[in-house]
């Protein structure tokens, strides 16, 4: 089956188009037919698109709203020039979304009705800048493709459903969360959930006996405890901006800085709140880029303090949470890098790990540095306890995965 995977926000719109079913699972020969983005959205769109291992194909289109980027999309898809195996939409099987917030209420991926529409609505408060543009995606995708065409939703937060309460409960009044639902949701879920079951897949060991600590290291942060397959808890919290360090987002903070902030400052609540989502994190510290590759090359060659600076409290912030998790687990088989920045910056592995050689950590540094660009594998020694591993993350191909179970009714648990 032809599967459209789409991750929408509210003016940019990511695609893949794969190709899979139950024998691909097994042999992961699941096929990646077409895959590209679109920014801009509302105005002069700028996209990229590539099929299948291609060369990519850059431009621009007046794309006014999403259902006019869908049918896009779909017109490149079908077009004789692109490449794309298909010749009509008629052979896209079903649509999978990315939707960022489930709430309590979505466990799992669900075929999407008017049901499930309402209690992605419901959540909107809980994710206000991310549910409405999933929506619009979904919206699109029915409005182009009809309402014949199944579409499924794969929520960030369903993996993390697990939590027990001693690690989703904050230590507020416990009113606040019977009436408001604050609790800590986790977001990443995908990512971490993937990362689990190739890491089995790779060892050959069984979902009950794994203990893993995972760590989706890109522009967003976040780190996971997992126990038999399930995770028990994570770094991101009510929103995704508690946790790690990121490139924007501060990560844990004492949250009386808000209002101290807004006072001297003389900012609302609202504008605090974007400083510490858009500019913090390595922003903030260096003052010169949230990308962590410009970051390391300025330290590097011009021994910018801060630009170290910045390198140092987010290597120094993701080992307290390995350390924190590894005591929460009570050990672990394997610590497990992922994200941009887990599977192309060796040098911050290495710092990450260091200081992690008590607990019997030990990373190889010829495996470290040849382990970027996608390829899976061991980074640790093999004397290493807890393993250390690279795997590249694919939140696209279980969407996908999902997608394919949920419209043959079954399970998705895995």
């Amino acid at each position: 089956m032809n599967i459209l995977v789409l991750n929408v926000g509210s003016s940019s719109l990511k695609f893949q188009l794969i190709a899979t079913d139950e024998e691909r699972f097994a042999d992961n020969s699941d096929t990646r037919l077409a895959w590209g983005q679109i920014e801009r959205i509302g105005g002069e769109a700028v996209y990229t698109f590539r099929a299948g291992d291609g060369e990519p194909v850059k431009g621009t289109a007046p794309l006014r709203d999403h259902r006019a980027t869908v049918e896009f999309i779909l017109s490149w898809m079908t077009g004789a020039e692109s490449g794309v195996p298909i010749d009509s939409v008629a052979e896209i099987g079903a649509a999978g979304h990315r939707v960022v917030h489930g709430g309590e209420r979505f466990v799992r991926s669900v075929g999407i009705d008017d049901a499930v529409l309402r209690g992605i609505e419901e959540t909107i408060d809980l994710a206000p800048l991310h549910n409405p543009a999933n929506l619009r995606g979904i919206q699109a995708v029915r409005s182009v493709l009809g309402p014949g065409v199944p579409q499924v939703a794969v929520f960030d937060t369903a993996f993390h459903h697990t939590l027990p309460e001693q690690a989703y409960l904050y230590a507020i009044p416990y009113s606040l969360y019977r009436r408001h639902r604050v609790r800590r949701y986790g977001f990443h879920g995908t990512s971490h959930r993937f990362i689990a079951y190739r890491y089995r897949q790779l060892t050959g060991r069984s979902r009950e006996e794994v203990r893993l600590v995972t760590l989706h290291l890109g522009n967003g942060c976040s780190a996971c405890a997992i126990a038999g397959g399930e995770s028990v808890d994570t770094s991101m919290g009510f929103t995704p901006l508690e946790g790690l360090v990121m490139g924007t987002r501060s990560g844990d903070l004492d949250p009386a800085i808000l209002d101290y902030i807004a006072q001297k400052e003389g900012l609302s609540l609202a504008e605090v709140e974007s400083l510490l989502n858009k500019q913090s994190g390595l922003l903030g510290i260096s003052g010169l880029t949230n990308d962590m590759r410009e970051l390391l090359a300025e330290a590097e060659q011009f021994d910018d303090r801060r630009a170290r600076l910045a390198i140092d409290i987010f290597c120094y912030r993701v080992r307290k949470y390995v350390g924190a998790y590894l005591a929460a687990l009570g050990g672990a088989d394997a610590i497990v890098f992922a994200g941009g920045i887990g599977e192309n910056a060796p040098a911050v592995r290495e710092r990450i790990c260091q200081g992690l050689e008590w607990l019997g950590v030990r990373v190889d540094p010829e495996r470290n540095a040849a382990h970027v660009g996608g390829r899976e594998g061991r980074i640790g020694t093999d004397a290493s306890r807890p393993e250390v591993w690279v795997i590249p993350t694919d939140e696209e191909l279980l969407i996908a995965r999902d997608t394919w179970r949920v419209v043959h009714g079954i399970e998705t648990r895995y």
